[in-house]
């Protein structure tokens, strides 16, 4: 029974990994219904994290009640920036992207925000290249095959792939083929799409230095969301003009924002942070090209989306790049496992269940997973001071969940 136990206790980060992949899917068909409907995206995304702090912010009141540390200025500052590079601007850029181009474009360029991350810690000098080594060699590799992977995407289209029609039809689908038929919707729509993810991997950067500063998941994750709310609401009310579109009754539009806030972005956040815990960041990676392969199935099935070779060899590529910066960093981590001295026996079965992929809750160092912000001695010895109190903190939160 106690090996049942533990076999669907280790399950719990796929299922949950499986869940926020299928819900961002399901987000990114409702930013392009939500277009194709005449919905002003830029007033989603205000109410996505309006409704998304309104989830947060009981759950971070409750459970970090005891453990909440003073809120600094420094601490504001990075949950502003967090939310700014990560939240409303990468948000707004991912959504006008979608619009000019197609929800599986949109979705596939996801893909290249690990190595685009990589790219940024080294102009920062936060992450050395190592082209002497296999890991740096990997990562460089897998960077420039996404970026081969997205222009291919992006200037060859290639035959259609037709399969079977489908019969589900949403109304306003005859606007979005009036947005294809714009001259620069199709260098437009790329731009942005990847400025979104320049955006997003800056944010990450923020994102490991306020876990340092502000290690309570929940606080961090509403005071984060009450920033969004506040530069996505100020910008759509700067852009937007027309009154109505703030308006909600209880139709399709009450629909979209609710699921963007509480489903998108409340609740897959809790998730997120729980599975970082248990598995780490390079875990949660693994599982960005489903999402991909869940709108290409959706947008063909209810949005009438067609489907080139170009498209499929574009994405397949961008995925095969993501696994191979993903390959090297995974030699990274295990090469500076290797350099930090163990403790005791106890602590060499755990770096031997990490290179199994069998993590259990207390065995992530996120520090040591994605980018490195740190020197290989400050590593080190950052690592020997936060096991005791990772230990502590994942059991905490495991309890809760």
């Amino acid at each position: 029974m106690g090996k049942i136990c533990d076999k669907v206790h280790g399950l719990k980060p796929v299922i949950m990994m499986v869940f926020v992949q299928i819900a961002y899917a399901g987000m990114s068909l409702f930013y392009k219904l939500a277009s194709n409907n005449g919905m002003s995206l830029r007033v989603l995304i205000a109410y996505r994290f309006l409704f998304a702090a309104a989830t947060v912010i009981p759950l971070a009141l409750y459970f970090d009640r005891q453990i909440r540390p003073k809120l600094t200025w420094m601490v504001m500052l990075l949950a502003f920036l967090c939310a700014l590079f990560g939240g409303s601007m990468a948000q707004n850029l991912f959504a006008a992207s979608l619009v000019l181009t197609s929800a599986t474009f949109a979705t596939a360029m996801i893909n290249l925000i690990p190595g685009i991350t990589f790219v940024i810690a080294i102009f920062f000098r936060l992450e050395k290249l190592g082209l002497k080594t296999r890991a740096g060699q990997a990562k460089a590799l897998g960077t420039l095959i996404g970026i081969g992977g997205a222009m291919l995407l992006t200037f060859y289209k290639g035959l259609e792939i037709k399969t079977w029609s489908t019969k589900v039809v949403f109304s306003g689908q005859m606007a979005a083929s009036h947005q294809h038929q714009k001259p620069y919707a199709h260098i437009l729509g790329p731009i942005l799409a990847i400025c979104s993810c320049f955006s997003t991997a800056l944010s990450l950067i923020f994102q490991a230095k306020m876990s340092e500063l502000y290690p309570c998941h929940f606080s961090s994750t509403a005071l984060i969301s009450i920033m969004g709310a506040l530069q996505a609401g100020v910008f759509a009310l700067c852009t937007e003009r027309d009154w109505s579109q703030w308006k909600l009754g209880w139709n399709l539009r009450l629909l979209i924002v609710a699921y963007a806030g509480i489903v998108a972005s409340g609740i897959t956040i809790i998730f997120l942070m729980f599975c970082v815990r248990m598995r780490g960041p390079l875990f949660l990676s693994i599982f960005t090209p489903l999402m991909l392969v869940c709108v290409a199935i959706a947008s063909f099935l209810f949005l009438n989306e067609k489907l080139h070779l170009g498209s499929v060899i574009g994405a397949a590529i961008i995925i095969f790049g993501l696994y191979v910066v993903l390959w090297g960093k995974n030699q990274e981590i295990k090469r500076a496992s290797k350099l930090t001295p163990s403790q005791s026996s106890d602590e060499l079965e755990q770096e031997d269940i990490v290179s199994n992929n069998k993590l259990e809750t207390n065995c992530s160092n996120v520090i040591g997973i994605a980018p490195n912000f740190h020197s290989m001695n400050e590593m080190e010895e950052l690592s020997l001071q936060q096991v005791p109190k990772e230990e502590e903190g994942s059991n905490n939160l495991d309890s809760k969940v």
